[in-house]
């Protein structure tokens, strides 16, 4: 029903992300989408990877603060005014739209976005009720 999200912790240093990205890259751990949000300390990464259980625990045994979150993914049109109608249902319902991110893994076609919503339940069946295309945890698995 819902995409397990992974939020990192990392501090805002040279270098930081960039063993970070190497960490997941030795552990063969496929980054499907990515948001990084920064303060002056220290950087949010919010992640979406085909195998979230496995990179949990190699993130968390590396040392780093995370936390698995449940998100909601949909596939929209990848044209102008794609994400609208999923937006439009949300604002609609009165449910916030804490944050979103978008990706494409192949292009030419659907864009994903991922959804942190305030009322997580709700949107889930505002959006289904809608007609917008919810992809699943192993739908994600396969992207």
């Amino acid at each position: 029903m819902y995409v397990q999200q992974i939020s990192v912790f990392i501090e805002n240093q040279p270098g930081k992300l960039a063993e970070f990205a190497e960490l997941l890259g030795r552990e063969g751990i496929d980054l499907v989408a990515l948001s990084i949000a920064d303060t002056t300390n220290f950087g949010i990464l919010r992640c979406i990877v085909c195998d979230y259980e496995r990179a949990a625990k190699i993130i968390g045994e590396a040392g780093y603060t995370a936390r698995v979150t449940d998100v909601l993914a949909v596939s929209v049109p990848d044209k102008p005014g794609g994400m609208a109608q999923a937006v439009r249902a949300l604002t609609d319902a009165g449910i916030s739209i804490e944050y979103l991110y978008s990706f494409v893994r192949s292009a030419g076609n659907n864009a994903l976005l991922i959804f942190r919503v305030d009322k997580l339940d709700e949107a889930y069946r505002v959006l289904q009720a809608s007609g917008v295309k919810l992809i699943t945890q192993e739908q994600v698995r396969t992207l």
